[in-house]
């Protein structure tokens, strides 16, 4: 029995130090039976046999193909030799794809190539195959274009090579020829060209002046993004690089907005958030917060600031420009040193799990065997400091961490240069131009003001300065994630640069939560009406990193709170200013959730009905009602779905007779509207109205339980009935209350409607569309009284309420009761709430942006694009959401309530 040759000697030794020394002898022992003259090559080839060692330690793949293919091994034996490309057929050409693909991973492995070298081989293979796929198909007049990691010559071993097309001629011909050359390709890589204009629904080849009118009208930020990268590798090269000089045009001549940096980085945030969703942040390389994304982000973001006026920074490849932006001084040196390094770092991990398997993996494996493979590949091995598999997650999690402080501290670099920006003769200054585009593309749009805001936040040596210098990059950035950057940072200098005791809360606050900080650059550069309530409650400030401390409590705890507020004060005067203060730190609560997007539109609603129900109560009981009194809600406040900007509508009951109880019931009445409306629109706590009353401003304020009783027996009309659908007591004598609405339930709910009371109800409708919406606000994008919003919505579920006797508090409660009882189609319940809801949304956003009221989308840009921003969409789509759902609830309405087919 013959001695195994790779039990002793030199063989024996590289096998033993190798990555995976098992599989490696049994893969030497296997080929050497095959081919029994490789044990003497070994022996004396020393670059042979650390070539081999090296890649069946690394790669069963590739250990396969030097089985089958007794040619690979001259490969290794002559690493320095690249083959030759030339016209094969389709089956040459992915047989010498394996073999350059083996030479590039042996010289990687063996240590002959960088990570530069070996990602640049990669993309050069992927080129050649493109280019003899193009050759192949016969392919006149049709340019590859790189994409992604191809076309920044940084290839992965098992990456898609993303690609797009630009040909000349007919269509026709031009798309057979692409499809050809895809095919052809996809036999040695993963080809996609997923990334063209309209993805998978667009035409897989355009003439140069398509992409032109493409990007001129539909693009998006993220397309403009890749163009970074895009680079021509094969076919037409006169083509190609007419393409590419177009494409460069377009790309720098194209201003970096706002928007489009608010787009790119919920793109990014969405990939991560779904890292961390699957629990895999810790053993991700490319996407997790720390991985390969974050520098390559870094880097782009920088090439879109800066690129424009600085061509030096418009390389595809990330390490090369990573050396420019530190040679410019974007990037300070230690920082960009170790960005390279992790970039090299994370790249090498990614390149050793695909390697195993040529399969397109970012993720350490959890198979313990096969990690401690990868970790010993890389070059880890057990020591007293722990196993190869606990110094290479150590090492990670430190490359994370590192690149992930890095990146939040130098991302909003180019904003930071912009602000701090000195004259422009003086050294290393930006001038005013530039300070204004960078500033500009970070969503400040006036740059003296921000840069004297800055200048004041960080002035001088005190303590809260210097906080205020360590925080100034993270506020930034959260500020420019807000709806209006300006606004915040005028809010937020406001709030801070006083010196006094607000101040000093919420330095305290910034200090102890940077969750605080973050929230409220939000909630400052949405409104300016929560930066006021801000400013004169500061204490509110510590709230914002609790849930907990932001949620309306319920509403028998708000009503004992509220009268407490009130309660001990003597002056009338003073009992409103202390309901006053009560209401706006509550409905900052509110409003702060909402927001945030703690809370939807239902929860909003609730919440204000029960700040409104428990402010009439603490009224109510410093005007101590001499006879049993209460205040039953209508409208929007019975149904319990109050906005920011809605009035109370209400009745007044009372229950007594005789002159004195008039008197006094007219008496609270009056002194509770007046005590609620205050004496100026300023000093407001509620707007009372009380004209649904009955025979509604000229009948009295307050009517008894005997006088609604008589009322409602001879002179009720139709419009009524529909009004008191959503009635519901909520203050004063609950009970009293209670006993009016069981007195008028049968009057309102027995014997539905007929004909002519529809018929009254719907002409009733057709006059408030055509004759309430005011004069200045947009009819096609009105939120309350557009055709298929609010109003519709409304009276289309009243109308079938009152038809079927269907009772249910609030409008959407009352599409999913008719929905239930089958009156109501379901698909059509859905369609007028997410209409209703919609609307209700953003008109609620809308009052908080706006700080006051509006009814319809804003009609000039900017105020459109801050409401846009805060909702987290774009104008344009704002505005096609709303068509796209209020014409289908639209085409409900017509159908249910006007009855038309």
């Amino acid at each position: 029995m013959s001695v195994p040759v790779t039990a002793t000697g030199p063989l024996a030794e590289e096998i033993e130090r190798s990555a995976a020394p098992g599989p490696v002898a049994a893969a030497v022992e296997r080929m050497v039976d095959t081919d029994p003259s490789l044990a003497d090559r070994l022996l004396g080839d020393s670059a042979l046999r650390r070539a081999l060692v090296a890649v069946t330690g690394a790669s069963r793949s590739l250990t396969r193909l030097l089985e089958r293919r007794p040619e690979a091994l001259a490969v290794l034996a002559d690493l320095g030799t690249r083959p030759e490309v030339r016209d094969l057929d389709p089956d040459d050409l992915v047989a010498w794809k394996e073999l350059e693909l083996l030479r590039i991973a042996a010289r990687d492995l063996t240590g002959l190539d960088d990570l530069t070298a070996t990602t640049a081989a990669l993309a050069r293979l992927a080129a050649d195959v493109l280019s003899s796929a193009c050759a192949l198909a016969g392919a006149r007049h049709l340019s590859v274009i790189g994409m992604g990691k191809l076309g920044g010559a940084e290839l992965n071993y098992a990456s898609d090579v993303d690609v797009m097309f630009v040909g000349e001629g007919p269509r026709d011909e031009l798309e057979h020829a692409a499809r050809t050359v895809m095919d052809i390709a996809r036999r040695c890589f993963r080809v996609d060209a997923n990334l063209r204009p309209e993805g998978r629904d667009g035409a897989l080849v355009r003439s140069i002046d398509a992409y032109e009118a493409y990007w001129d009208r539909w693009a998006q930020p993220w397309e403009f993004q890749a163009l970074l990268k895009a680079v021509p590798v094969a076919g037409d090269a006169s083509l190609g690089a007419r393409w590419y000089d177009t494409a460069q045009r377009w790309l720098w001549s194209r201003p970096f907005s706002a928007d489009d940096l608010r787009s790119l980085r919920a793109m990014k945030q969405r990939a991560e958030a779904e890292v961390v969703r699957r629990g895999l942040a810790e053993r991700e390389v490319k996407r997790a917060p720390g991985g390969i994304r974050d520098i390559e982000f870094t880097v782009q973001l920088l090439q879109l600031v800066h690129g424009h006026g600085d061509p030096s920074l418009r390389s595809p490849t990330t390490l090369t420009t990573l050396a420019e932006l530190a040679a410019a001084d974007y990037i300070a040196d230690d920082d960009a040193e170790e960005l390279v390094a992790a970039y090299r770092f994370l790249r090498e991990v990614e390149h050793r799990l695909q390697l195993l398997d040529e399969h397109q993996v970012h993720t350490l494996p959890t198979d313990a065997v096969t990690l401690d493979r990868v970790a010993r590949v890389l070059g880890f091995r057990d020591t007293l400091e722990g196993t190869a598999v606990e110094q290479l997650r150590t090492t990670l999690r430190h490359r994370q961490l590192t690149v992930r402080s890095i990146h939040e501290r130098i991302y909003f670099r180019p904003l930071l240069e912009a602000f701090t920006a000195r004259d422009a003769d003086a050294p290393a200054a930006l001038s005013p131009e530039a300070a204004v585009e960078r500033l500009t593309a970070f969503g400040f749009t006036d740059a003296r003001r921000t840069q004297a805001a800055v200048r004041e936040l960080t002035r001088g040596l005190n303590r809260s300065s210097r906080l205020m210098q360590q925080l100034l990059p993270l506020l930034l950035d959260w500020l420019s994630g807000s709806p209006d950057p300006d606004l915040g940072l005028l809010v937020l200098r406001n709030l801070l640069s006083s010196g006094d005791q607000r101040s000093r809360l919420i330095i305290e606050a910034f200090r102890d939560s940077p969750e605080a900080a973050r929230r409220l650059c939000i909630i400052v550069g949405t409104s300016r009406l929560l930066g006021d309530a801000l400013s004169h409650n500061p204490d509110l400030v510590s709230r914002l990193p609790s849930v907990d401390r932001l949620q309306t409590r319920p509403r028998k705890e708000l009503v004992e709170s509220a009268t407490t507020a009130v309660g001990w004060r003597e002056d009338a005067a003073e009992r409103q200013e202390a309901l006053r203060r009560w209401k706006a730190r509550h409905l900052f609560g509110i409003a702060a959730r909402d927001v945030l997007g703690l809370a939807d539109v239902d929860v909003v609603g609730a919440n204000l009905t029960s700040l409104a129900e428990a402010s009439l109560e603490a009224a109510l009981a410093t005007i101590e009602p001499q006879v049993p009194f209460a205040v039953v809600a209508m409208g929007r406040f019975g149904g319990a779905e109050l906005s920011y900007a809605s009035d109370l509508d209400v009745v007044f009951v009372y229950d007594g007779s005789g002159a004195a109880a008039v008197e006094e019931a007219n008496r609270i009445a009056s002194r509770l509207m007046r005590f609620l409306g205050g004496p100026t629109p300023a000093d407001r706590i509620f707007d009372l109205d009380a004209d649904l009353r009955p025979e509604g401003r000229q009948g009295p304020l307050a009517r008894s339980l005997e006088g609604f009783r008589a009322y409602w027996a001879s002179y009720a009309q139709t419009w009524e009935r529909l009004a008191m659908v959503r009635a519901r007591t909520v203050a004063g004598d609950l009970a009293l209350g209670e006993r009016l609405l069981d007195e008028l339930e049968p009057r309102v709910w027995d014997g539905g409607l007929d004909p002519t009371q529809v018929l009254e109800i719907r002409k009733m409708k057709a006059r408030v569309e055509s004759e309430r919406i005011p004069v200045g606000e947009d009819p096609r994008f009105h939120l309350k009284l557009g055709r298929g919003s609010l109003s519709d919505v409304e009276f289309t579920a009243q109308l079938l309420q009152l038809q079927y006797g269907i009772r249910a508090t609030g409008t959407v409660a009352a599409l999913k009761a008719l929905a239930a009882t089958d009156v109501l189609a379901e698909s059509d319940a859905e369609v007028l709430a997410a209409a209703y809801r919609f609307c209700e949304r953003v008109r609620n956003r809308w009052y908080l942006v706006n700080s006051g009221p509006g009814d319809s989308l804003p009609t000039q840009p900017e105020p459109l694009r801050w409401l846009a921003r805060s909702l987290d969409t774009t104008p344009s789509e704002l505005r096609e959401e709303y068509r796209r759902l209020t014409r289908r609830a639209r085409r409900v309405v017509e159908r249910v309530f006007y009855g038309r087919s």
